[in-house]
């Protein structure tokens, strides 16, 4: 018999075996007394070679030797750093896997409700130190490795950062997963698994940032599963024919495989090792071998580029339709995957669809997973018949947002034409939602006409644009904001007209919180392990319950104590210090006030107040006798953070602080009293060098813009103060640590839209403004620290409307400085007692209070722990 295959199919990939499966392959079979029945060979023989958890250096020595021999096929040899950082992160990666395994096999078995967090954005950093800290088994590794004849130290140096994220939004995300499964829930995450990231920032010879790619995944990533079984169809483009009942077919466009990629993660001191699943895209037809062999070698791989293009990097360049479209269609990629995973993991419970809420909780990090709200409607009303209206009540159960932003320009729309052209489907389900709910709007507020076209899905105009931040609230259950005063004005704002159709119940707060474990122990272990020494409690319980530290207080009164405490913060710094004369050639003094700055650049987080600041503190020493200078306290201020690929102001900003900085740093007079540092390419491992070195961290949002805050916390947390904005967390840090150990400045947020005001309509000169300011714009447009002319659009952005206040607050903020150096200056001692003070009350801003919040008053999700 002749076998036949169509020519159109020729190069797809081969149809993958059907069956049952659960996260970790097939559901065990039991006998009527509910006993599990071994499936296959001799029992005993299969579990006598199952792995355990090794914890004697002689079994990790072992088990490193063998990955070398095995794995890597090396020896001892010609084995270099990486390659030995490989063999042992292979190690402790059977390690997690032995977890990894039993804790999602126990969930398979009990079926517990289910929480997912979806973020495009999961800023891992290194995982290593990590995964060693959370099994307890550094100490053994640090033995094991030098028996080997190496440093665990230069083998955790030896790993790159994984480019999965960049700021605050993926290092929270981060921290959630590592909280969860500390506290034992029951959650996994969802994200993008991105060959290059954001970028690699370096700094070109005229100061400017250069954007390189990332190629993190250039060496076999050691901590990630390839699932190529578990693999989902994902459409794009098309067309969307309705066929009644609120369903439709969607047919044609392009088909793209989404490949799962796990990623264990380890909770602190348990037997929980939860996941983390990326999503990776490959074409679903593949190498085109008759056009190759036709001679068109381009267009022979020309789906595979295009779908490989959707993982290539985070966040592309949205300055162009095409940018637009790419990132519209990673965020519909990922969030198809994901539902599909999830619903493929609820139809093993073999229950009803009307009970699907009661097994899933799905979290939405910000607006870019917004668009699984229409892909969950489309599921369940194409796929799977559910009715429409049935439908809606499920996925309005099922979906949390949490909103990150209260700026008018960073919530997220998606222009009409594209979302027709990408997501007909989701389209067609995005208007008819908006029907529906503006009937019911109109039904509550009759011929208000205004309100309709504020709280309506979409934007009219032309273009019309889809609010996505509008989709998500009323595709959601709960909604909330990430500090108390955030959270007030989604309610006052944005959200206001929302609040008044659902009521206020509807909307909450969830104040963010950090990794203790990373942000305390792992990076700072000298002041760790004088902690757990003074309040007499093992880390594995202090470390998971931080209002424990309230035992620090009457150590602020204890002479000896306060010696230890401010030697570590001394050691932290030298450590800096070296840091930066190694990579950056600069030279600074430890004994000086380390101020940082270490966040994603934009105008509203107001990098440029601080510079602007430090040309202020230049100008007045300059203006100095050398007598005078020599009594002033010496400050280092340390900048770091990236921009935007297509943000011209916040790249513009950047070339001005690394030309300030050389500037002041080639100045003899300044030489050990001022100095000035732009650290490149800022990372989760960078910080984890700079936040225990900080005596001073800097917080200074223009009030009611910044949302939370996670930075402020670590700096808290690490003993250094805050020198902030009533902002944000700042706010809720204040109140908990006591203002008197705060450094606040600047107008509140009820002020601000009146001086905005002001400044369009009724304009007062910088000189009459602040004088101070005035004379440091002078400096900079008469060419002290570059050619003017090219930083002259910065400086008309302050002139000219001064949008996010920095003249309004430059005289307070001067003020707050000179405060920071007569209390740092002044009494040391003092000093010394307000930074253990500020950590002993650091208990709040946990990411296991946090995720324990989310767990109780949202997904309704129970602690599970896992037992071997």
């Amino acid at each position: 018999m002749i076998t036949t295959i169509d020519p159109a199919k020729i190069g797809q990939a081969a149809p993958r075996r059907q069956h049952k499966r659960s996260a970790t392959g097939y559901l065990p079979a039991t006998l009527k007394d509910g006993k599990e029945i071994w499936p296959r060979g001799d029992e005993k023989t299969w579990k006598a070679g199952m792995r355990g958890i090794p914890n004697t250096v002689s079994d990790i020595t072992n088990a490193i030797v063998y990955h070398v021999q095995s794995t890597l096929a090396r020896q001892a040899y010609n084995l270099d750093n990486l390659g030995a950082y490989q063999a042992v992160a292979l190690s402790v990666r059977d390690d997690l896997i032995v977890k990894w395994n039993e804790t999602q096999m126990q969930y398979t078995r009990k079926q517990p409700k289910r929480a997912y967090y979806l973020s495009l954005e999961f800023l891992m950093g290194r995982t290593l130190d990590n995964a060693l800290l959370n099994l307890g088994l550094k100490q053994q590794y640090k033995a094991a490795t030098h028996k080997l004849g190496f440093n665990l130290e230069d083998l955790i140096d030896a790993e790159r950062d994984a480019a999965l994220g960049n700021g605050g939004l993926g290092r929270l995300a981060a921290c959630y997963l590592d909280s969860g499964a500390t506290m034992e829930l029951p959650l996994w995450g969802y994200g993008l698994r991105y060959h290059y990231g954001l970028f690699a920032q370096h700094i070109a010879p005229d100061g400017s940032q250069l954007e390189a790619p990332d190629p993190w995944l250039d060496t076999d990533n050691p901590w990630e599963i390839p699932r190529q079984d578990v693999t989902y169809d994902v459409r794009f483009y098309g067309h969307a024919e309705r066929i009644g009942n609120g369903k439709a077919v969607w047919t044609g466009g392009q088909e793209v495989l989404a490949v799962a990629y796990d990623v264990p993660i380890p909770g602190y001191s348990t037997n929980t090792v939860n996941n983390l699943r990326l999503w990776d895209a490959k074409p679903k037809r593949g190498f085109d071998l008759n056009s190759f062999n036709a001679g068109d070698y381009d267009r022979a791989i020309q789906e595979n580029s295009s779908a490989e293009t959707l993982t290539r990097v985070l966040y592309p360049n949205d300055n162009h339709m095409l940018g637009k479209e790419l990132r519209l269609k990673q965020q519909a990629f990922w969030c198809a995957a994901s539902l599909s995973d999830i619903i493929r993991r609820f139809k093993q419970v073999e229950k009803p669809w009307s009970e699907f809420p009661e097994y899933v909780s799905i979290q939405l990090n910000d607006t870019h997973p917004t668009i699984a709200i229409p892909e969950l409607m489309r599921m369940l009303v194409d796929e799977e018949d559910v009715p429409w209206g049935d439908a809606w009540a499920i996925t309005t159960k099922t979906f949390f947002y949490t909103n990150h932003t209260v700026l008018p320009e960073a919530l997220e729309k998606w222009p009409v034409p594209l979302m027709e052209h990408v997501l007909p489907r989701h389209l067609q389900i995005i208007y008819d939602i908006n029907m529906a709910f503006l009937q019911a709007v109109e039904r509550k507020w009759p011929n208000d006409r205004e309100r309709l076209a504020r709280m309506s899905l979409i934007q009219e105009g032309e273009p019309k644009y889809v609010r996505m931040a509008f989709l998500a609230t009323i595709g959601s259950a709960k909604v909330n904001g990430v500090a108390e005063l955030h959270s007030h004005l989604v309610r006052e704002t944005i959200l206001r007209d929302f609040v008044d159709f659902f009521g206020k119940s509807k909307f909450a707060n969830v104040t963010n919180g950090v990794t203790p474990r990373r942000w305390l122990d792992q990076c700072n272990p000298g002041l760790s392990n004088l902690i757990t020494d003074a309040i007499q409690k093992p880390k594995a319980v202090w470390l998971k319950d931080l209002t424990l530290l309230k035992a620090l207080e009457p150590f602020a009164e204890d002479s000896v104590f306060l010696k230890k405490w401010a030697l570590i913060k001394h050691n932290n710094k030298k450590h800096l210090a070296d840091y930066i004369k190694t990579h950056l050639g600069i030279t600074v003094n430890p004994q000086s006030l380390f101020d940082i700055q270490i966040k994603r650049i934009h105008e509203y987080k107001r990098q440029s107040l601080n510079l602007l600041g430090v040309i202020h503190r230049y100008l007045t020493l300059k203006a100095m006798t050398s007598t005078e200078r020599k009594k002033v306290n010496p400050r280092v201020v340390i900048f770091g953070g990236k921009a935007a690929p297509g943000y011209f102001m916040a790249k513009l900003l950047i070339r001005l602080i690394v030309n300030t900085a050389r500037t002041i740093n080639a100045d003899a007079d300044m030489k050990d009293i001022l100095t000035v540092v732009f650290v490149p390419d800022y990372s989760v491992s960078l910080a984890e060098i700079l936040i225990p070195a900080s005596d001073i961290s800097q917080h200074i949002s223009t009030a009611g813009t910044e949302a939370s805050g996670t930075s402020n916390m670590k700096f808290c947390l690490n003993g250094g103060l805050l020198l902030g904005t009533v902002d944000g967390a700042n706010i809720e840090i204040a109140e908990e640590v006591d203002s008197n150990n705060v450094f606040f400045f600047g107008h509140l947020t009820d002020a601000v839209e009146d001086l905005r005001h002001q400044h369009k309509y009724h304009p007062i000169p910088v000189e009459e403004r602040s004088p101070a300011l005035a004379a440091v714009l002078k400096e900079i447009e008469e060419g002290r620290f570059g050619d003017p002319t090219i930083y002259q659009p910065f400086v008309d952005t302050i002139r000219l409307s001064d949008y996010y206040l920095v003249t309004d607050d430059f005289d307070s903020y001067v003020e707050a400085n000179k405060m920071v150096d007569d209390a740092y200056v002044k009494d040391p001692e003092e000093w010394t007692k307000k930074t253990i003070l500020t950590v002993s009350r650091m208990g709040k801003f946990s990411s296991d209070r946090a995720i324990m919040t989310y767990a109780e008053e949202f997904w309704n999700i129970e602690q599970f722990a896992i037992k071997f």
